[in-house]
């Protein structure tokens, strides 16, 4: 469904960030299976139409769509002034877009590692500085940040991503505390190697990562259902899959020294 006048109030909106793929075209049919109206936010308004339409079909919701690129400063201000002008309270907020370039910091394109930082931390961030403060006064609201298995480490040959990540998780942890007693809860998903076209992207650069193991690769609709889920119950971190949980609980009771060797020793490999 297109951009109506207004929302209908008889359904709670999730705004759903990066929903053209991955993650964030898969945790859309959970809220919208939970009856959640949608608003769908990415940078490609035709696939985004085409999620929109399919999602009100299947589960008889509103979804309407706004091209946004969050990387762009004012992107995150703009968007919101827009969805205010239609009336569009936001009950929950999925901050998914993100983007990933793997390989060594000194061999990245000029302008790389400032395009992750500003997605995925500046957008993100803009956003929760938007929409959290209206949460708050009403006393209700849930937020879900996806940050990532890398978050817990540093990983060299993706060291700008993983410190981007590293930094949503840390924000949620703290508002999480800020956040008690308000009503608002806020979460952060923390997928291992999940199936997704940014995956495929760094595949088709790296020949090598199209070799893991199976059991290493997450499905993409089981990574969220289960983000949906920790959201839903109001968790401060969600990590899906046995060996994510195992590798985030060894980095933490791990001297930092050793995660750096052992990470460094997996990143050359994975060049």
């Amino acid at each position: 469904m297109a951009s109506s006048a207004s929302s209908d109030r008889s359904n709670p909106v999730a705004l759903v960030t990066g929903a053209s793929s991955g993650i964030g075209e898969a945790l859309a049919p959970c809220f919208a299976a939970a009856g959640h109206d949608l608003v769908l936010v990415a940078r490609s308004a035709d696939k985004l139409q085409v999620l929109a339409r399919q999602l009100a079909d299947d589960h008889g919701i509103k979804a309407w769509v706004e091209p946004a690129d969050l990387a762009q400063p004012g992107a995150a201000a703009r968007l919101v002034a827009t969805l205010r002008r239609k009336r569009r309270r936001i009950d929950v907020l999925v901050n998914n877009a993100g983007v990933l370039v793997q390989g060594p910091f000194v061999g990245m394109k000029r302008g790389e590692a400032g395009r992750m930082i500003d997605l995925n931390i500046s957008g993100l961030t803009a956003l929760l500085d938007e929409l959290l403060p209206a949460m708050v006064a009403r006393g209700s609201g849930r937020v879900l940040n996806v940050a990532s298995i890398a978050a817990f480490q540093p990983v060299p040959t993706l060291a700008t991503y993983a410190a981007t990540k590293a930094y949503v998780l840390s924000l949620t942890e703290s508002l999480a505390e800020e956040l008690r007693g308000t009503g608002v809860t806020i979460t952060a998903l923390c997928p291992g190697i999940t199936a997704t076209p940014m995956l495929g992207q760094a595949a088709s650069a790296n020949a090598r990562l199209s070799e893991l193991p199976a059991f290493l690769v997450g499905d993409v609709h089981d990574v969220a259902r289960q983000g949906f889920e920790a959201c839903m119950r109001g968790d401060v971190i969600c990590v899906p899959g046995v060996v994510n949980r195992a590798a985030m609980v060894a980095s933490r009771g791990t001297p930092k020294w050793l995660v750096r060797r052992i990470g460094g020793w997996i990143g050359r490999q994975a060049l």
